[in-house]
């Protein structure tokens, strides 16, 4: 009979494989992935080291078929900010792995299952566990799918700089004040948790909110919304 443990880990397995929707034939390929290198020589890193190259291929076919007439080095600006550790992280996050990652016991009680490098290098993991359980193209499909809102957004005159650098210069170009950030609170469960953040932009009169699954995902959309307030405030007083 199983442990009430053991089901529970099982349970949260399967829920994370709704998620990453994709069916493993081999299971045991998905728990390695999980498995940091703190749990011993069974780990994900050479994993990780396969599906660090395969994001990077899918990512880079992925915008030169989205962008024809960019150059190579905007390319590789726009790849390198695609598969950087805080974008996969927050792959990772979105996906859920924290709750599932296998870790040793001074990396768990350190919070390793939220650290960055961590959820990156599972993320990578497991596109690696993926490719080596299906094939190119269904493993291509999926990083497609978790990445799709990010590229989707992507713009080669904008993007190359996030929300918040775009409002901080758009600021400092009329010598007002910055914006300020506040984490105004935390909802949900360590491994499901959701931050709400504020940006507060004087010219503006107001704060802007966002939620997201990190305080940096939070801040840039918050960014966003108030660039996007200050531009239409713009258009209408120039109408």
């Amino acid at each position: 009979m199983k442990s009430p443990s053991n089901h529970a880990k099982e349970q949260a397995l399967q829920a994370l494989v709704l998620r990453l929707g994709y069916e493993f034939k081999d299971l045991d390929l998905l728990k390695l992935a999980l498995s940091h290198r703190s749990v011993g020589a069974s780990n994900n890193e050479r994993l990780e080291f396969l599906g660090d190259s395969i994001v990077n291929f899918v990512i880079a076919e992925a915008l030169y078929r989205k962008f024809p007439k960019a150059k190579e080095g905007q390319l590789s600006r726009l790849r390198a900010g695609l598969v950087k550790g805080v974008t996969l992280a927050e792959v990772g996050k979105e996906l859920g792995l924290g709750a599932c990652l296998r870790l040793g016991t001074g990396e768990r009680k350190s919070g390793g299952q939220r650290r960055e490098s961590i959820l990156a290098d599972a993320v990578e993991a497991v596109i690696g566990a993926i490719y080596l359980d299906s094939d190119m193209l269904t493993c291509e499909a999926r990083i497609l799918a978790w990445f799709d809102s990010r590229l989707h957004g992507l713009d080669l005159e904008t993007n190359q700089k996030d929300a918040k650098t775009r409002l901080q210069e758009y600021l400092q170009a009329r010598k007002e004040e910055l914006p300020m950030y506040e984490l105004l609170q935390v909802k949900g469960q360590d491994h499901e948790q959701v931050f709400i953040m504020s940006c507060q932009v004087d010219m503006l009169g107001k704060a802007t909110q966002a939620e997201a699954n990190s305080r940096r995902i939070g801040e840039q959309r918050a960014a966003a919304m108030a660039l996007q307030l200050l531009e239409k405030k713009a258009q209408e007083e120039n109408s």
